[in-house]
């Protein structure tokens, strides 16, 4: 099948315009949006999506965990499909074009086909995974995990939210419940446009990321127990200070992470201190390190040397510890037919690119278990995300959506 053409290009104004639509559902307080999974906004959105889908001809599928597959036809109807797309739910206080760039450059690609009159032989399909975010209903990635055999159906909508909803019933609330069975559809390659989240593509001057691999993530949750004492009455050498202990271990964190650099990261963000008095030193402390690295041996091993030096910080403090993973997932190494057909696109485009690791988890990197798989990202002003100020330029949202039309129509099979 012949590669498409330099001048195949997408309709910049229209993948504004409908970003800028989508953004009007689920307004957030400060320019940004909340549109979280199975809200009577999610709901909206959805339904404003199906309506643009249709209208450029598509059908739409819908399977248990509420994951919506719009369809153009390609002209070998036993063709297994190239999926693209990513999510339509944000964070609480999230942005306008995370997850929702890499959906709706998935239907500008659709529309961009059907106005040039442009047939490919293998279908394209157009997806809006359910609650890639996690925001609500945790863990993140929750309904392209289900797919990929991550999750069983079951445990994933027997998931709560801060008020003790289940995912299944919200679903079945707002109405968005398919009758297709979770993972049943095959694909023949699965492409994802994202955001960076990260400052990396725009200090450089960069058009396009490539995203090769995926970091590993571990989540461990570490809780201290000391003895909750008087700040004033309690002499230094005498104290059993769980949140001194937490201290030294955030350093030591910190360190790992600078001894595996640059590609290892390491952090905390979650902490919980009892009593959390201002003149009692603290007796309990809970918090989660974050730790990545896209190389699955030094993620390991910076666990490893994590636990190990805490307990010794804990036993010099006469402080107890104790460990509990609770999240996290393996490094993720992209299919390279699928990396290598989005790096041609950039160069037949003209667009600057480089390679880049996903520092965040997707969707792809769940159904790169079941199916060839790869991402393509833009920059995004400042690296910011998950915020109401997250932003990126209208070129920027051009050049992923074109870079991303064109590995999806040359993997689909550009007929004539």
């Amino acid at each position: 099948m012949p590669a498409p053409g330099e001048n195949l290009r997408i309709n910049p104004e229209r993948l504004w315009d409908s970003l800028m639509e989508m953004a009007k559902v689920g307004p957030g307080v400060a320019g940004g949006n909340n549109r979280q999974t199975l809200t009577d906004e999610d709901a909206q959105g959805r339904a404003l999506f199906q309506s643009w889908c249709e209208a450029a001809g598509a059908t739409m599928g819908l399977d248990q965990m509420g994951t919506m597959f719009a369809q153009r036809d390609g002209t070998d109807p036993d063709a297994l499909p190239v999926y693209v797309g990513s999510h339509l739910d944000t964070q609480p206080t999230g942005g306008k074009y995370d997850g929702i760039l890499g959906v709706l450059a998935g239907l500008e690609i659709l529309r961009t086909l059907n106005d040039l009159d442009i047939r490919t032989k293998r279908p394209i399909v157009v997806v809006n995974w359910t609650n890639e975010e996690g925001a609500r209903f945790a863990p993140a990635m929750l309904a392209s995990g289900v797919f990929a055999g991550l999750h069983t159906q079951d445990w994933a909508e027997d998931r709560v939210d801060a008020e003790g909803k289940r995912f299944g019933d919200e679903l079945d609330r707002i109405g968005w419940r398919g009758d297709e069975t979770v993972g049943a559809r095959k694909m023949h390659a699965f492409f994802e446009l994202h955001i960076e989240q990260g400052p990396i593509l725009e200090a450089e001057g960069i058009d396009i990321g490539i995203v090769t691999h995926g970091q590993g993530l571990r989540w461990t949750e570490v809780t201290l127990t000391g003895k909750d004492s008087h700040t004033g009455t309690t002499p230094m050498h005498l104290r059993h200070d769980a949140g001194l202990a937490m201290a030294r271990i955030i350093d030591r964190v910190e360190r790992i992470a600078l001894d595996n650099a640059p590609r290892a990261v390491g952090s905390v963000g979650h902490i919980e201190v009892a009593p959390n008095s201002r003149n009692v030193i603290p007796g309990n402390v809970v918090f989660t390190v974050d730790q990545r690295s896209p190389d699955l041996d030094v993620l390991e091993a910076m666990v490893t040397q994590m636990k190990s030096e805490a307990r010794e910080i804990c036993e010099s403090m006469g402080v107890e510890v104790s460990f509990e993973t609770v999240g996290g997932f393996d490094p993720v190494t992209f299919d390279p037919e699928c990396v290598s057909a989005l790096r041609a696109a950039a160069e037949r485009l003209g667009y600057s690119h480089r390679d880049i690791i996903s520092g965040a988890g997707h969707d792809a990197c769940w159904i790169n278990r079941v199916a060839p798989t790869a991402m393509v990202m833009c920059p995004c002003v400042g690296g910011l995300s998950h915020n109401e100020a997250e932003e990126i330029t209208r070129d920027w949202a051009r050049a992923g959506a074109e870079v991303l039309m064109h590995a999806v129509a040359e993997t689909a099979g550009i007929e004539g």
